[in-house]
């Protein structure tokens, strides 16, 4: 009786270890640094950005291939999105007219548009501004930006921080 109660227990732990699981698309979580406080590993989810170039907050797109920054403006109730590439700061024109901001308190989601900066070639964008009454809520945001470049879907999490005297 107890041979087979070991040989069962087996079974179950082999079969939890193996299980079945499907990969996850790219995410990863991020808390800002002070912008002179920069040091990061592409190699390791979770890893750490400074600031952005609008001084917002960073995260992942693509486990690095991309960067999007999450900024806010209270009194419009507006967020803007800028995409980036690897280096975090050249901004990375794609083909959409839209991606999604999904925030966790106050729960909402927020549908972007493509609004091109100058530099932007006809039919692409590196910035998308949406709006929501909430935005007005002076805290630290945390949550999720998607979007799709090239067919490809991306997401990355995201989580405010203060940073240096800049409190939202």
């Amino acid at each position: 009786m107890m041979k087979r109660f070991g040989i069962a227990l087996a079974w179950v732990a082999i079969i939890g270890f193996v299980g079945c699981s499907k990969p996850s698309e790219p995410t990863a979580t991020i808390s800002t640094k002070a912008a002179d406080d920069h040091g990061h590993d592409h190699g390791s989810e979770g890893h750490e950005h400074g600031v952005g170039p609008h001084q917002g907050t960073v995260a992942d797109w693509g486990g690095g291939k991309y960067h999007v920054e999450f900024t806010v403006d209270h009194d419009k109730q507006q967020a803007t999105v800028y995409v980036f590439g690897s280096d975090e700061k050249t901004p990375v024109p794609i083909d959409t007219e839209s991606i999604e901001l999904s925030i966790g308190s106050p729960e909402m989601q927020v549908v972007l548009k493509a609004s091109p900066q100058e530099s932007d070639p006809s039919g692409k964008a590196s910035r998308f501004i949406g709006t929501h009454e909430k935005l007005g809520v002076v805290q630290e945001y945390a949550g999720t930006i998607t979007g799709v470049i090239e067919g490809t879907p991306f997401s990355g999490d995201f989580k405010e921080e203060v940073h240096g005297e800049h409190a939202h």
